[in-house]
């Protein structure tokens, strides 16, 4: 943390994340195949799975141009970084899911979306500090050091 008191999270891919959204519409897709049989259903499961693979390029792996790569949170706001480069000043509900293993941070502006963030997404104390600020709304007024476990 510098002088100005700024946070910087840079993400990595998840591949455990990756895992259970593929995990997941699997699991809905042969629901579906089982429950809809004939053509009707088995396109629809397609459908899911090919969602699921989707979602996990774009959100866990972050492989599109769209996904998150950084979040700099500073006292005058917050700003996404995607992967394509663009940097966009982002506002977030009050609204959050802080967990051990995971962080929902659902974004209001420029886009209406929430970002999922595992543990295994930042390195060096930084999923400990994300969840202090998500929980509090405001940036830490320690030393950066007393926030490493």
């Amino acid at each position: 943390m510098s002088g100005s008191r700024t946070l910087r999270f840079e993400f990595s891919p998840s591949p455990v994340l990756a895992v259970a959204i593929v995990g997941l519409h699997a699991g809905a897709a042969v629901s579906v195949a089982i429950v809809l049989p004939g053509a009707g259903g088995l396109l629809l499961a397609a459908g899911l799975l090919v969602l699921g693979l989707a979602a996990a390029w774009s959100r866990a792996l972050l492989r599109s141009a769209a996904s998150v790569r950084a979040l700099e949170i500073a006292a005058c706001g917050a700003t996404l970084e995607l992967a394509g480069g663009r940097r966009l000043p982002a506002e977030f509900a009050t609204r959050r899911y802080v967990s051990r293993f995971l962080v929902t941070l659902p974004v209001t502006r420029p886009m209406r979306r929430t970002l999922l963030v595992t543990a295994d997404m930042l390195k060096d104390g930084g999923f400990r500090r994300l969840r202090i600020w998500a929980l509090w709304g405001k940036l830490p007024a320690v030393a950066a050091k007393q926030l490493l476990p």
